[in-house]
């Protein structure tokens, strides 16, 4: 398994397909735009986990700081392939991402997960995280 940053256009299209699986509300010629722009305006960044040449997983993160805790990694996304889930992927960018937040600093990783998906709460619980608070959303029209 070979986990690296990815960064050309070329790159990130080897992560769409993964990537659709967990948001595929987005159509897939706005991807590449879209992580691109992410990238430019917000400090978007996306890892992938990948076994020869074949993208397994994918996440998508930034760096931030918050009053509240000071440096963190906030993770967007975090999607193994339907193909490829229970074999060590997730787990593995986990640790990536673990890794890469101690390199900028942070002393915490965050995300977010849907009330629905009770199978990605089994994994995170697996992988030591805890439920620190709500995330409350409101629709502005």
């Amino acid at each position: 398994m070979n986990i690296v940053r990815i960064e050309s256009d070329e790159e990130i299209l080897s992560t769409r397909e993964v990537m659709l699986q967990l948001r595929p509300h987005i159509r897939p010629d706005d991807y590449i735009p879209t992580v691109r722009r992410m990238m430019e305006s917000d400090g978007y960044r996306l890892a992938a986990a990948s076994d020869r040449g074949v993208v397994n997983a994918v996440a998508g993160y930034r760096l931030m700081e918050m009053l509240y805790c000071g440096k963190l990694l906030y993770v967007d996304d975090l999607v193994s392939a339907e193909t490829a889930r229970s074999a060590g992927y997730g787990g593995a960018l986990i640790e990536w991402l673990k890794n890469e937040a101690r390199a900028h600093g942070c002393t915490e990783l965050h995300l977010d997960s849907g009330v629905h998906r009770k199978d990605a709460h089994r994994f995170y619980f697996r992988e030591r995280f805890t439920i620190a608070g709500y995330h409350f959303t409101v629709p502005i029209a």
